[in-house]
């Protein structure tokens, strides 16, 4: 369940500190942390009411076609959303270890395309991760999930030692650093939700138990939800003491081209989205295959159009965005939310006996609740961000 959490999400949570204030970030990652850990167990608790093992057969069972059509919208979100930031990520790394590399690429015929971010992120998406989307069955690259943790370790390593000796003029102002609060705050939530939402797996993670149980599962997940959030807390509290207000939505994009430990890095994180990439797209197809074909047998066709048309969406959007901290926003304020901390409680209100309003549901409602209004919120702001951008927000540039 932690290698479920500790994922390409992460990158972002110094920015997420930035958003909120160094305090106040601290905080809602201790919150959030706490609130997950409990509606990822009453998911499962969820299941065994209704007698399901995974979230869209709850949400049926619970809530009729009401349920699947909006399990299916917000986890369609969440994967796609998922894939558009992982080939920004593509593009905020591969091109920065070539050049490194090769400091002359752009007068070499043909290879200087590695060089160039929108070209990168359309050979890598294009003639790598397309044919591996195309596999039916992408069991085998779920193996690629050992990468991705030395990935993340490597970030880690490298962001904590090579921060404190960056230049002082690529630095943040070190006046706001311990700030409590900041005035992005509700934003902060989705970017954390997007690391930390890990319930579409959760039903997995239970089957895989030698000996399935409420309290087994239980113990996995504290145990997870611990370590993950120590490695949150470590990457979040070491980039964001560096860049203060500087703090890009992707961290290593604080760092210079040539510097050699975060080179390594970058190119450990972007090979591991060669490989991301298509398991997302996996979740995409299913969920419209499931949606709109639940009884037809395979069709290799549709299978090839459906496929091909969510990688070219996908990389369209990608090559016009530049900031990873908006996808991570949206991404996490429109579903992750709404997957994390509004649908486990409201399938429980649902399914459980007695009367709504009993005093042993008030978390639940609570819980509801706070997820709505995050999602609503935070999605209007995030939005507003795109269309009105800060006079005061540093540019963002696609190089």
């Amino acid at each position: 369940m932690a290698n479920s959490i500790i994922g390409a999400g992460i990158i972002g949570l110094p920015f997420a500190f930035k958003e909120a204030g160094f305090w106040m970030g601290i905080i809602l990652l201790i919150a959030l942390t706490i609130v997950v850990d409990w509606t990822v167990r009453l998911l499962i608790h969820d299941g065994k009411l209704a007698g399901k093992s995974t979230y869209q057969d709850l949400m049926e069972f619970a809530f009729g076609r009401a349920g699947l059509v909006a399990i299916s919208i917000f986890q369609f979100a969440f994967a796609f959303g998922g894939m558009c930031a992982y080939c920004v990520i593509i593009g905020d790394t591969i091109p920065h270890v070539i050049r490194s590399l090769f400091p002359r690429i752009n007068e070499v015929p043909v290879i200087w395309i590695f060089g160039n971010r929108q070209l990168c992120i359309s050979f890598f998406t294009l003639f790598v991760s397309y044919p591996l989307s195309l596999y039916r069955d992408i069991s085998k690259l779920a193996k690629t999930s050992a990468l991705a943790l030395v990935a993340i370790g490597v970030i880690i390593v490298s962001v904590a030692i090579e921060g404190p000796m960056t230049p002082e003029d690529i630095r943040g102002s070190s006046d706001i650093r311990f700030n409590f609060a900041n005035d992005e705050a509700l934003q902060a939530i989705a970017v954390i939700s997007f690391a930390f939402v890990c319930h579409h797996n959760s039903f997995l993670i239970f089957g895989s138990l030698k000996q399935p149980s409420l309290n087994r599962f239980a113990t996995v997940t504290h145990w997870s939800m611990g370590i993950a959030f120590s490695t949150c807390l470590a990457l979040a509290v070491s980039g964001y003491l560096v860049f203060t207000d500087k703090t890009a939505g992707n961290i290593l994009n604080n760092f210079p081209s040539d510097n050699t430990f975060i080179n390594i890095a970058r190119l450990a994180f972007g090979l591991n989205m060669f490989t991301t990439l298509p398991l997302e797209v996996f979740v995409c197809r299913e969920v419209l295959e499931t949606f709109y074909w639940p009884n037809e047998p395979f069709d290799k066709m549709r299978h090839f159009v459906i496929t091909t048309a969510l990688i070219l969406v996908t990389l369209a959007i990608s090559l016009s965005v530049c900031d990873l901290g908006i996808l991570l926003e949206l991404t996490g304020s429109f579903s992750a939310t709404v997957l994390a901390f509004v649908l486990p409680p409201m399938c429980y209100l649902k399914l459980a006996k007695g009367s709504l309003w009993e005093w042993n549901k008030v978390p639940h409602w609570l819980c509801v609740t706070f997820g709505i209004v995050i999602m609503v919120l935070s999605t209007f702001f995030s939005i507003a961000k795109i269309i009105f951008p800060s006079d005061t927000a540093a540019p963002q540039t696609c190089n």
